[in-house]
């Protein structure tokens, strides 16, 4: 972090940006990992929508 003084005293902080890294397009089975996740994510929002209309 660096510090900028303007000339009415006013102290400027900056942070050090980190270094930029490009991400990866993801395997196979990280695909697959992923798509089970959404599958099981969409079941639960699914229930729940069901389980509030049971309710209500």
């Amino acid at each position: 972090m660096y510090t900028t003084q303007l000339d009415n005293g006013t102290l400027n902080n900056y942070a050090v940006e980190p270094k930029m890294t490009y991400q990866e397009y993801p395997t196979v089975w990280e695909q697959k990992n992923y798509l089970k996740q959404g599958a099981i994510a969409a079941f639960l929002v699914t229930a729940l929508v069901l389980i509030s209309f049971a309710i209500s």
